[in-house]
């Protein structure tokens, strides 16, 4: 059975905060995201975090496409 791109992420209060992250491991999505978009390249990225793989690069770009998918963001009372 594959696994789906969306099953890489994971919620946990317990590990960053309860920011999104891959597989359960300390590696925020949003970390992911700051890699890619200082050009590293997904060879280097993986070069670097061996316990990363391929499909954890791709489900953190698949998370961000959805979440600015939202239709509207309601600003929070102070």
């Amino acid at each position: 059975m594959k696994t789906s791109l969306s099953d890489r992420i994971t919620i946990d209060p317990e590990i960053c905060h309860g920011k999104p992250c891959i597989r359960g491991l300390r590696y925020p999505v949003e970390t992911i995201l700051e890699w890619l978009s200082s050009g590293m390249s997904m060879e280097d990225i993986l070069e670097d975090y061996e316990d990363l793989e391929k499909e954890d690069i791709l489900a953190a770009l698949d998370f961000a496409s959805r979440v600015v998918q939202i239709k509207r963001i309601k600003e929070l009372a102070a």
